[in-house]
C-alpha cells in the first residue's frame, strides 16, 4: 500500500496540473495573441495589464446586468478596444514614448476598474458554462480536470487563424511589414499610423476578453487582486514565443502549469512551500526575460521597429 501511495499522489498531481494549465493558460492565451499582433506591427502596449482588468470588471458587470455571460465577454472586448484605441492614437503623436504610455494605460485601465467595479463585488453575476469533455472516462478526476470552458478554444483558433493569416494574406503581410521596416511600409504606401492604431485597438480587444474569462469562469469573480499581473507576465510570453502566435498556444500552457502548480501540489496534500509554488510563473518570467536578453535567435526574430531591437 505504501509503493502505491507515491504512484496515485504523482497522477493526481498531474491531473489536476492538466486541468490547472488549461485554466489558467486562457488569459494568459488571449493577452499574449493581442501583445503578439501589436508588436508585430512595430509597438509595444505595456497597458494591456489594464485592459484586461478593466474587461475582467465589465464582464462581471456586463453579467449581471444582463443575464447573459456571453454579453459581458463581448463588453469587455469592447472595453478592451476602447483602450487600446486610446493608446493607438496617443501613440502616433510625434515624440510619444510607448512605453511610457504604455504604463500609464495600465495604471487608467486598472483604476477605472476599481472605481467603477466597486458595486460589483458582492453580487453574483451568471457565469460561463465549461464543455465537459471527460465524462467519458468515468474518472471524477480526469473528468473535472478536462472540464474547458469554450473561451480556450477560441482562443486556440484565433492562435491558428493569425499564425495562417501573418502569411498568406495582404494583411498579415502588411502589418510584418509596418512592424520590421517603417520606411519600406511608407515606400508601399502603407499607413503606417493606421495600421498600428488598428493593430493596438484589437490587440486590447483581445486582451479584455482575457479579462472576462478571470471574472466569469476562473477564478469567477470580480475582485480588486484578480489579475496578479498577468497582462505584464504575457509580454515576456510573446518574446519567449518570438513573435509566433502558435507558440504563443504553447508557451501559455507553460505559464498555465506553473500557475497551476501549487494549487496541484495541495490537492495531494504537499503544503510546504506553498506560497514559493505560487510564485513559480513569476520566477519563470524573471528566467525568461533573462534569457530572452542573451537569446540571438529572439533579437532576430524580433520586429525591426520594436523598442527593444534599437
Amino acid at each position: 500500500m505504501s509503493e502505491t501511495m507515491p504512484d496515485s499522489a504523482l497522477i493526481t498531481a498531474l491531473i489536476a496540473m492538466l486541468g490547472g494549465a488549461i485554466r489558467v493558460s486562457t488569459p494568459f492565451m488571449f493577452v499574449a495573441l493581442g501583445e503578439c499582433l501589436t508588436e508585430k506591427s512595430g509597438r509595444i502596449n505595456l497597458g494591456l495589464e489594464g485592459s484586461l482588468v478593466l474587461g475582467a470588471m465589465v464582464a462581471y458587470a456586463g453579467s449581471f446586468l444582463t443575464g447573459n455571460p456571453w454579453a459581458g465577454v463581448f463588453f469587455a472586448g469592447c472595453a478592451g478596444l476602447v483602450l487600446g484605441a486610446l493608446h493607438g492614437f496617443i501613440c502616433k503623436l510625434p515624440k510619444v514614448n510607448d512605453i511610457a504610455i504604455g504604463i500609464a494605460f495600465m495604471s487608467f485601465g486598472t483604476g477605472l476598474a476599481f472605481f467603477f467595479g466597486k458595486p460589483y463585488i458582492q453580487p453574483q453575476a451568471p457565469k460561463l458554462e465549461a464543455i465537459h469533455l471527460g465524462d467519458w472516462t468515468g474518472d471524477p478526476r480526469l473528468a473535472q480536470a478536462l472540464e474547458v470552458n469554450p473561451l480556450f478554444f477560441v482562443g486556440v483558433a484565433l492562435a491558428v487563424f493569425m499564425w495562417w493569416a501573418f502569411r498568406n494574406t495582404r494583411w498579415g503581410l502588411v502589418v510584418r511589414m509596418t512592424g520590421d521596416s517603417a520606411a519600406a511600409a511608407k515606400a508601399m504606401g502603407v499607413s503606417v499610423d493606421l495600421v498600428r492604431f488598428i493593430a493596438t485597438a484589437i490587440g486590447g480587444f483581445m486582451a479584455g476578453i482575457g479579462g472576462a474569462f478571470l471574472s466569469l469562469y476562473y477564478p469567477g469573480s470580480w475582485n480588486q487582486g484578480l489579475s496578479s499581473g498577468q497582462g505584464l507576465m504575457a509580454v515576456a510570453l510573446v518574446i519567449f514565443a518570438r513573435w509566433g502566435p502558435l507558440r504563443c498556444i504553447l508557451a501559455a500552457l507553460l505559464f498555465g502549469a506553473a500557475g497551476a502548480l501549487g494549487p496541484s501540489l495541495q490537492s495531494v496534500g504537499i503544503s510546504q512551500g506553498y506560497y514559493f509554488f505560487n510564485a513559480a510563473p513569476y520566477i519563470l518570467t524573471l528566467l525568461i526575460m533573462i534569457a530572452s536578453a542573451r537569446s540571438k535567435v529572439a533579437a532576430r526574430e524580433a520586429p525591426g521597429e520594436l523598442s527593444i531591437t534599437k
